[in-house]
């Protein structure tokens, strides 16, 4: 049984939210660097590995005690499955074929994906008309961002763009089953899955691609793998479930919609970029939706329309 969450976020999960889609709009660019020198399985098998590593080391640090039931690790598995090995390993192979900028657009449709399947699964993250048009603003606002000629050459990599939008609704599903772990602290339940799904892709790995018969990977690629590692997994999937426990399964997606618009920021500040029009409409039309979802854009329309006449 899941335990009862607050649809409304409040600035804590907003902050950390804010703080996961920087986190996470940076791991296209780190994957971009690693695909250099690792292959997609491969990639994904060490930062999973390194990643778990890392929380192992923080959990013992502040004295988590180590998770010992075995049904528990059989919810690991299953979330590893679905939050980890098939969404890392599609939107890696992905960004074989597609720029990193398209494959951020193409997961931001997490939110959708995630109101349906929260819908169908969960009794208290009901379909609302408020959720439902502020994905759709929040949609709208991505294709702003984007742009018809991110477009351009759909055709050719069909399959790439398929496979983003399954990580997408792989990640709706592990966002609904992640509600299984409200009682398992958030370092414990980042540990646990990374764990599973690392033993579970490193064997594929080592089989499918035979690592070892690859050239010696760049210095820059085993940085952009630190990375990957390190903050965009152990820290990443910290906050994520914490604010997962705190805010529910469609909350919790919407990071997947600030992330393009973080990458813009990055740009912006680190390589001199400049916002377009497009691009700021984009983002007003983001921050509406993203507002509408949390209730409080139509918070004062609904007491409105629900004050007695006189």
């Amino acid at each position: 049984m899941t335990s009862p969450i607050r649809t409304t976020m409040g600035p804590a999960e907003w902050a950390m939210l804010c703080a996961l889609s920087l986190i996470w709009s940076v791991s296209y660019l780190f994957n971009a660097i690693a695909l250099r020198s690792f292959a997609p399985l491969t990639l994904v098998a060490l930062r999973l590995s390194l990643g778990a590593i890392a929380l192992w080391l923080i959990a013992g640090a502040v004295k988590y005690p180590f998770p010992r039931d075995p049904r528990l690790w059989l919810r690991f598995v299953a979330m590893g499955i679905l939050n980890n090995a098939i969404p890392f390993t599609l939107i890696v192979w992905s960004q074989q074929h597609i720029a990193a900028g398209l494959a951020s657009v193409l997961n931001a449709t997490t939110p959708l994906f995630t109101v349906l399947v929260a819908h169908a699964f969960l009794h208290d993250e009901k379909l609302s008309p408020g959720r439902l048009a502020g994905v759709t603003f929040g949609m709208a606002g991505v294709a702003m961002m984007v742009g018809s000629d991110a477009f351009a050459g759909l055709d050719l990599t069909v399959g790439a763009q398929l496979a983003a939008l399954a990580a997408s609704l792989s990640y709706a599903f592990a966002g609904v089953f992640g509600r299984r772990f409200s009682a398992t602290p958030p370092m414990i339940t980042a540990a646990g899955q990374v764990t599973a799904s690392s033993f579970l892709l490193i064997p594929l790995a080592l089989v499918v691609e035979t690592p070892w018969l690859s050239p010696p990977p760049s210095p820059e690629a085993w940085a952009a793998v630190a990375g990957l590692a390190v903050l965009c997994t152990a820290c990443a999937y910290v906050l994520y479930f914490t604010v997962l426990r705190r805010a529910g399964a469609t909350n919790i997606l919407l990071v997947t919609l600030l992330i393009p618009p973080s990458a813009i920021a990055l740009g912006i500040v680190f390589l001199g970029e400049r916002l377009t029009v497009a691009e700021l409409t984009g983002l007003l039309a983001i921050g509406s939706g993203l507002a509408m979802i949390d209730g409080r854009l139509l918070r004062p329309l609904t007491s409105l329309h629900r004050k007695p006449g006189p």
